[in-house]
């Protein structure tokens, strides 16, 4: 995921502070990003040149002064541009997989123990996301179909947990281990 696309989708929907925008993507269970703080704001600054985004300097008394960033016509194009083009396939690589993929060597007992923190791990994983749907922080809800999107975004997150939990207790079965 590009963290221009990202900071411009999220722009669409209000402006927002640079911190702000770090908050809100560290926080999404479907912005997948691994880079520092700082790149946030050196895409703010590409973004800037671009004249994809503007910002405000806002002054505060008590405070530093912030800026605000808001998308611009042409940064909404570009996102526009980004959202018609082909999506890229979904990835799968796990590294609980190459774990298992050498698991033979444990027995029965390390094995269920491997197995039963993965399902551990997982289930918390589900849970959190049905939390963070719920709670729904960050999820635009202009309109009607706009909610129904971000809604059935957290379905398919939370489907896929269930879906691996319901692949794991599939491999206890075929494996004899419970």
């Amino acid at each position: 995921m590009s963290i221009n696309n990202a900071i411009l989708g999220i722009l669409s929907y209000r402006s927002l502070t640079g911190y702000d925008l770090k908050k809100i993507i560290q926080e999404s269970p479907f912005m997948y990003w691994s880079g520092n703080n700082n790149q946030i704001y050196k895409a703010l600054l590409g973004l800037l040149e671009e004249e994809y985004v503007t910002n405000e300097v806002v002054h505060q008394e008590s405070s530093p002064s912030k800026k605000i960033y808001t998308i611009t016509e042409r940064g909404r194009a570009a996102l526009r541009g980004w959202v018609l083009s082909s999506p890229e396939a979904p990835e799968f690589k796990k590294t609980f997989l190459m774990q298992l993929a050498w698991a033979d060597q444990l027995n029965d007992a390390e094995l269920n123990a491997l197995l039963t923190q993965y399902e551990n791990e997982i289930s918390i994983q589900a849970a959190m996301h049905r939390e963070l749907k719920n709670r729904a922080d960050f999820s635009p809800d202009r309109t009607a179909r706009e909610k129904l999107l971000w809604d059935m975004i957290y379905d398919n997150i939370i489907s896929s947990f269930e879906s691996e939990l319901a692949w794991v207790q599939r491999l206890r079965q075929e494996l004899d281990i419970k």
